[in-house]
């Protein structure tokens, strides 16, 4: 059974950074693509970055490129997402995501295992 752990939200202002992290509880993390998603209140859970496994091939939605950063330590079984010059726009809970195999999940349909979420605020 995978567990996926995530950490690093909070509360800031805006223009400041915060370093989301995804430990991946599984023997075989290292087979995995790994995504990060987010839901506001009210609205439907969306894609913002993901990276495939081996090859640490990167995606981003529009709205994040530029600003922040998806990548992965297999090491230490656990993917990063930083975030930098954060907007009220971003304010969200924010979740891991992961699937077995080349497939970077981009879709909330193609997700094999989430991890519970963090909160991430961003005041104006």
């Amino acid at each position: 059974q995978v567990q996926l752990v995530e950490s690093g939200g909070g509360m800031v202002q805006t223009g400041d950074s915060l370093r989301l992290s995804c430990v991946h509880s599984g023997r075989t993390a290292s087979s995995y693509s790994m995504g990060w998603f987010r839901q506001a209140p009210g609205k439907e859970r969306e894609f913002v970055a993901g990276i495939m496994r081996n090859l640490g091939n990167t995606f981003y939605v529009d709205s994040v490129k530029g600003r922040f950063t998806i990548s992965r330590d297999n090491a230490k079984n656990t993917v990063y997402l930083q975030m930098n010059s954060l907007k009220p726009e971003d304010t969200a809970v924010y979740y891991c995501a992961a699937k077995f195999g080349y497939v970077v999940p981009t879709t909330v349909g193609v997700v094999d295992y989430w991890g519970q979420g963090t909160q991430v605020t961003v005041s104006s």
